[in-house]
């Protein structure tokens, strides 16, 4: 998503794009594709919210706006049966989730006398509280304990919303992140916390991308991926593709994976540009996904959040994408379970992971005890996101270098965000700025490219303060 903003972005400033995708479609890890027997699998529940300003506006530019259908409630179960919402009332900002917070039974008064303490240090903060800039940066889970948290609010409130948001375990994330997601995303606007859900398979939502660069002149090349670069000196000459393919250009925009890229690079390059040394030092964490085609209809609502379990979301595919196959009670049911930060689920079996979450669903959802499991698959994603560890900011690069004509996308640049489809295509809109202020497109004069030095943005503001926090002097 990172090249596709990137791409997008600078088609509708004038240049002429070439994107080469390595993979048979557009997406990179937001993708879906299709399984041997016709059906549509995501690889990875993607899902966005209300704070998440770029990446609404990089689904306008393409028309996928309408493809994303936003909820207002969250629905938490624990394995006791207890049922928790989390909804914004009629109360301003930063208090609109209050009555939902006080009726949330998973909680007991003390966890959430002790998250409410939380919570007003993040807002008198204005989310900046002093620990966060602690030298080498400090952990979510530390954060919490200097805050006295109870073990119950931090297994059944933290570490349920941070984990699923960030693909991290909260000793491993800087609290710098976790705090983040609760000043933008609950404290800050009313509307940060609406939960947009893709109402299509997540490949259908790049087909106007493709459209945007190709309507400009441009072009969109699949199956290519880059094998090896060419230098003159300290700036890119050209990129050798499969069949003897060799392309020059005026600027060049690697949206790899970090772990690729410092392969990718010639000696040289990586000698006159630091930042590609500290690559390595940036991990990844996991993220699986499990699919179950149930022979009947076991859940009502579009998804709902586990408690206590290692299935940590579920999505009702069928209702989401409003693809009901058959009639009366012989209708079946498609669900897609999202496990975040499955470290313990990468050394299972595909069967054993099956049985783990088939479970947990049967006790989440008593209709599922007497339905029948058609067919199921496991998607394990080893490298999903980078984590964000405390200090990752650190060996985080810009997107622009020290190299004149090469710029670096992909979430895990130096974006502000953690490692989500917001923070892809903040680092696109990023890239393309930096682009746009530093380079000449080739063959200007022949094709009636801007020069070097055209000043857009493409960056949206985040979310303004709203509510009582739009009264709270900086």
């Amino acid at each position: 998503m990172a090249g596709l903003a990137c791409g997008v972005a600078l088609a509708e400033a004038g240049w002429r794009v070439r994107l080469f995708e390595q993979k048979p479609f557009l997406g990179g890890r937001a993708t879906s594709y299709v399984l041997p027997n016709g059906e549509h699998v995501d690889n990875c529940q993607h899902v966005t919210l209300g704070c998440c300003t770029n990446l609404a506006d990089f689904y306008r530019r393409v028309g996928s706006a309408d493809k994303i259908k936003f909820f207002d409630e969250l629905v938490f179960l624990d394995p006791q049966g207890r049922r928790g919402t989390m909804k914004a009332g009629l109360l301003p900002a930063p208090f609109h989730m209050t009555r939902s917070f006080l009726t949330f039974a998973p909680l007991t008064m003390r966890d959430k006398l002790s998250i409410a303490r939380a919570m007003l240090d993040i807002v008198a903060a204005k989310g900046k509280t002093a620990d966060l800039t602690e030298a080498g940066g400090i952990s979510m889970l530390e954060w919490l304990r200097r805050r006295r948290q109870t073990k119950g609010a931090i297994e059944r409130f933290w570490r349920v919303v941070l984990v699923s948001a960030l693909d991290e375990e909260l000793d491993r994330t800087d609290a710098r992140y976790g705090v983040d997601v609760f000043w933008k995303a609950f404290l800050m606007n009313s509307t940060g916390c609406r939960m947009g859900v893709p109402v299509v398979p997540l490949a259908e939502l790049y087909a106007g991308c493709k459209a945007a660069i190709e309507s400009r002149g441009g072009e969109v090349n699949l199956r290519f991926p880059a094998r090896s670069l060419q230098a003159e000196g300290t700036s890119i000459k050209s990129v050798q593709f499969d069949a003897g393919r060799e392309e020059s250009a005026g600027a060049y925009i690697f949206a790899v994976t970090h772990d690729a890229l410092y392969d990718l690079m010639p000696e040289s390059i990586r000698r006159a540009e630091p930042s590609l040394a500290n690559l390595s030092k940036i991990k990844t964490a996991p993220i699986t996904g499990v699919h179950f085609w149930f022979d009947r209809p076991v859940m009502d609502q579009p998804f709902v959040t586990l408690l206590d379990t290692n299935t940590q979301w579920i999505f009702n595919k069928t209702m989401l994408h409003g693809e009901q196959k058959g009639t009366g009670n012989n209708q079946e049911q498609y669900l897609q379970l999202v496990i975040s930060a499955s470290y313990e689920l990468l050394k299972k079996s595909r069967q054993e992971i099956i049985d783990i979450c088939l479970r947990e669903v049967r006790q989440a959802l008593p209709r599922a005890q007497a339905a029948q499991l058609m067919k199921s698959t496991v998607i394990k994603e080893v490298a999903a996101t980078f984590s964000p560890q405390p200090g990752v900011d650190r060996w985080r690069p810009p997107q622009q270098t020290k190299i004149p004509n090469l710029f670096f996308a992909g979430d895990w640049t130096a974006t502000g965000w953690p490692a989500t489809m917001e923070g892809a295509v903040r680092s696109g809109y990023l890239a393309a700025e930096a682009v746009l202020r530093t380079s000449t497109p080739q063959n200007a004069s022949a094709t009636a490219l801007p020069a070097s030095g055209t000043a857009h943005q493409f960056l949206q503001s985040d979310l303004p303060p709203s509510g009582l926090i739009s009264l709270l002097k900086n």
